[in-house]
């Protein structure tokens, strides 16, 4: 009997043992020195730590995806989330740098030197980060991507309006627009006025612009820059009021007016990825550049997934490039780019008194980097040669051709903006987490139950939503390390609107607890069946 016990405890050990240990990750998460990625760099906040995630074997070329944690989220609960993505790297060889905003409630994503290109603040050091991983990895300066949840989501939309340059693209989850946290009424000359870190306006949802409007306001972060803009995938929950559902009309205004799109989306998809998800998507002339996933009835609980995101990044597999580069020759980041949907041909001239041509207006002011060229007039018959039609997607167009004189000229060519691509693939992603109880406000939890893998809160953990609990005096749980969602801590975020712990959902592994209870439940059952086979 007792030989049987024994096996058998040694069995359910093993069993409970690996179900604990989780995937097994072949690259190494650690710490960089700050003095190895700042060097030679000064003006950039002490408070920014960097980490990273290097598999054992780095592509030659490696891309760089970047994880940017939520309200009073770290690194380590970024890395603990990112099993997934970080098992795809393991395969593929891509880097994740996980930055952290060590000791501050959330990121800075509305200081006027996080909003200024080269002007420092979070922003510019997490983009340091990219350019010490490229250096030092002979890394794909093509194939830069940023991702994020919550507060991330925030520093997701900035770090692509400020630095287009740099990143190829992103996801930003339950983010809101770039320039939409600047609208607080904090200083960042005298330090006044409420935090950085925090833009109570934005939150509720009360910041609204039109479309050219918030267009303006991101140029101004970065003046003169004409190149291409990163394709952006968004995901939010309907019921969300942390960082309050509105803000999705105003991300649609400002990244169609970037990307030089029509409000109106290209297409509409109901119930995808997966069921209560609407899908809309916007395409230019040849990739679908933006895309917005809203999933009904819930709340601020929405989670990153590392299967989607990797294959809208085009990461999912080794090598490669791009899929919006390979679709649209010369879409990198800092490159001329593709541009929208393409302009209406000119309608020609009127008669006039002159011989020059007309010059074709190929489309609105250099934003992305192309050329139109007007049409010459082609007849004797005095005239203007005629202004070119106006195209709604074409770059820059000069019409410098001259006509020579005479009848009416053909006006500006339509806009070329690149050949029609297929889209960008849809993830899977987004899908709803499980982990908190009070996903969209800021109360606790009623027993103060810590969700797998979440800190304990003092009163009430906010496992996958805002931070800070307002239950009564929750029994300390036994909460895990890996903590995703924001701990129980009261924060200005609480006070503010409702808390920003933008805690996830739960991951793939929560399970464990309940699978490793049903092994033990049937070792009990092997152990009783034992001793009455010994009598």
């Amino acid at each position: 009997m007792d030989h049987y016990r024994n096996q058998s405890l040694v069995v359910a050990s093993l069993s409970i043992g690996l179900l604990l240990a989780g995937p097994a990750r072949a690259g190494t998460y650690s710490k960089v020195n700050q003095s190895d990625w700042q060097a030679g760099v000064t003006g950039l906040p002490t408070y920014v730590n960097m980490y990273d995630y290097v598999p054992s074997t780095v592509a030659s070329k490696p891309p760089i995806v970047v994880y940017c944690h939520h309200c009073q989220g770290t690194a380590s609960s970024s890395h603990s989330s990112n099993g997934t993505l970080e098992s795809i790297a393991d395969k593929n060889g891509f880097i994740i740098i996980y930055p952290e905003a060590t000791g501050e409630n959330c990121w800075d994503a509305g200081s006027k030197r996080s909003l200024k290109h080269g002007g420092g603040g979070d922003t510019g050091a997490i983009v340091q980060m990219v350019k010490y991983t490229l250096s030092k990895y002979s890394g794909d300066a093509g194939r830069v991507y940023v991702a994020g949840d919550s507060s991330g989501g925030i520093m997701t939309e900035a770090l692509l309006g400020v630095y287009p340059d740099v990143f190829m693209a992103g996801v930003s989850i339950m983010g809101v627009p770039c320039g939409c946290w600047g609208q607080s009424d904090y200083n960042d000359t005298t330090g006044t006025g409420s935090t950085a870190q925090w833009c109570g306006s934005c939150a509720n949802g009360t910041v609204s612009m039109t479309g050219q409007q918030w267009g303006d306001l991101v140029r101004s972060y970065f003046p003169g820059y004409t190149g291409h803009r990163p394709r952006l995938q968004q995901w939010h929950g309907a019921d969300d009021t942390t960082l309050n559902f509105k803000n999705v009309a105003e991300d649609i205004k400002e990244w169609t007016n970037l990307l030089v799109l029509s409000e109106t989306p290209t297409g509409t998809e109901q119930n995808t990825p997966k069921s209560g998800t609407t899908h809309q998507f916007w395409k230019n002339s040849c990739y679908t550049v933006y895309e917005t996933f809203v999933l009904a009835g819930v709340g601020h609980a929405v989670s990153f997934d590392g299967n989607a995101g990797a294959a809208y990044f085009g990461i999912d597999k080794a090598g490669g490039q791009d899929p919006e580069t390979a679709a649209c020759p010369g879409a990198t980041p800092g490159g001329g780019g593709t541009g929208g949907a393409g302009g209406a041909t000119g309608s020609g001239g009127t008669t006039g008194a002159g011989g020059t041509g007309g010059a074709g207006d190929g489309g609105p002011a250099g934003r992305d980097g192309g050329s139109d060229v007007g049409v010459p007039g082609t007849g004797g018959v005095q005239g203007s040669g005629g202004g070119g039609g106006a195209g709604t997607g074409g770059r820059s167009g000069t019409g410098t051709a001259v006509g020579t004189g005479g009848s009416p000229g053909g006006g500006g060519t339509t806009a070329k903006g690149g050949s029609g691509g297929n889209g960008g693939d849809i993830g899977s992603g987004g899908s709803v987490g499980s982990g908190g109880s009070s996903a969209p406000g800021r109360t606790g939890g009623s027993g103060g139950a810590v969700a797998t893998g979440g800190s304990v809160g003092s009163g009430g953990n906010s496992a996958s939503s805002g931070s800070g609990g307002d239950g009564g005096g929750g029994a300390q749980g036994s909460g895990g390390a890996n903590s995703q969602g924001g701990n129980g801590s009261t924060t200005r975020a609480d006070t503010t609107s409702g808390g920003c712990g933008c805690a996830l959902g739960s991951h793939a592994g929560d399970s464990t607890a309940s699978t490793a209870a049903l092994l033990l439940a049937a070792l009990g059952l092997l152990l009783h069946r034992r001793r009455r086979q010994a009598r």
